[in-house]
């Protein structure tokens, strides 16, 4: 999608008459919160727009090997090129440890990591935010803007703030060393809050090439698939759930271009997800929304291409287990405390919830995003609806 036709969208979900959006608001200088694989690539794009980039973490074992290896390197799909780490005199990500001067340097704030990390952010960032500043939650998964929202003001902040959910990062990363290899994601859903605040996201297209801009979290948010689809792939398998790679005789091992996240996925698997898309659409009806896209455009949005560019790797089994963790918290759940408010029956989802819980342990249903601990009311749908409408409005 070119600029342009960027902002003719932004224009006409926020209700502007006046055409092409103007007057956007500065998105010159970036920090990003964590140092992990997808805050490097997020760092690395931004730089490569120009943006003045600042890489937080608390954790020098994030930082050190970054400091050690002197820059980042970036192959395949994306912002290709050799990436600086803290040069004084040309440009460079610059690294620390020192959270209030990187949220003080900061036009927009990307949020990285697992949802409990990012929630931990949330808190942290109540005391240091000011006017104006844009925070990212990358990704935001389901409601997580909302949750940002809840959790800022619970810590006491006070400015206004834009905080941008975008269903899914521009790129599947896998690092190699020093080398991130990225491979482009198709086109998701990215909504703001406040919602009638598109100028925003057209702000931030240089840095999100992928968002498709919706009206509303509310919209972005149910139209999260990365839960039941991760869960699904990563948790089903055997004789009776085969994958869905080639064939190969006994003894064979697949060729590492076959060794996808499409790849895991078996017609089985598919029929799983399937039911768990029906029981999302059915509980978004009742919340109002109508748009989510067909599961055509879910499955492959979420899985990836089967090999070559737009694939997505299969990550390693510890980097899985914490996959998985993370969409049940921050996907799943949402989906089935909406579900309860809205008395909307969603046994498959239930059941991979439990299942997630009995693999993982620990109390995934309790620790997860759920709507009556993020200023949701769970009394009634209509007067939860209304609560939502109104945070995702800006206005509460």
């Amino acid at each position: 999608m070119s600029t342009a036709d960027f902002q003719k969208m932004t224009s006409a979900l926020g209700g502007d008459k006046r055409g092409p959006l103007t007057d956007l608001p500065s998105v010159q200088k970036v920090t990003v919160l964590g140092a992990g694989v997808d805050a490097q690539a997020i760092a690395c794009l931004c730089l490569s727009e120009g943006a003045d980039v600042v890489m937080f973490s608390a954790y020098r074992a994030e930082l050190e090997p970054l400091r050690a290896a002197g820059g980042i390197s970036v192959r395949g799909q994306g912002p290709v090129g050799n990436y600086q780490i803290d040069q004084e005199n040309s440009p460079s990500i610059r690294l620390t440890s020192e959270l209030d001067a990187a949220v003080d340097h900061a036009d927009v704030i990307f949020v990285t990591g697992p949802v409990l990390k990012q929630r931990t952010y949330s808190l942290v960032l109540a005391g240091h935010l000011k006017e104006g500043q844009i925070i990212v939650i990358a990704p935001g998964r389901s409601l997580g803007a909302v949750e940002m929202a809840w959790n800022l003001r619970v810590g006491g902040n006070t400015t206004n703030v834009s905080i941008v959910e975008p269903g899914q990062l521009p790129w599947w990363v896998r690092k190699d060393g020093n080398t991130l290899n990225l491979s482009a994601i198709g086109p998701a859903k990215c909504g703001v809050i406040p919602g009638s605040n598109q100028r925003v996201l057209a702000a931030l297209q240089p840095y999100l090439p992928n968002m498709v801009p919706a009206p509303n979290v509310i919209d972005s948010g149910f139209s999260d698939a990365s839960g039941f689809i991760e869960v699904g792939a990563l948790m089903l398998g055997g004789p009776a759930m085969p994958s869905g790679g080639p064939d190969l005789p006994v003894g064979g091992v697949p060729l590492d271009s076959q060794a996808t996240f499409r790849n895991l996925i078996g017609e089985n698997h598919r029929a799983v997800m399937r039911a768990m898309a029906g029981e999302r659409r059915a509980v978004a009806e009742k919340w109002g929304v109508r748009t989510i896209p067909d599961n055509k455009e879910l499955y492959e949005l979420n899985t990836g291409a089967a090999s070559g560019e737009g694939s997505r790797p299969v990550p390693a089994p510890e980097h899985a287990e914490a996959l998985v963790r993370c969409a049940v918290i921050g996907s799943l759940v949402p989906l089935l405390s909406a579900a309860n408010i809205a008395d909307v029956a969603a046994p498959t989802t239930e059941a991979m919830v439990s299942t997630a819980c009995a693999v993982l342990g620990g109390d995934l249903l309790n620790a997860g995003r759920r709507l009556d601990t993020i200023g949701i009311p769970s009394v009634n749908l209509e007067d939860a609806r209304r609560a939502l409408e109104a945070i995702a409005a800006g206005e509460a």
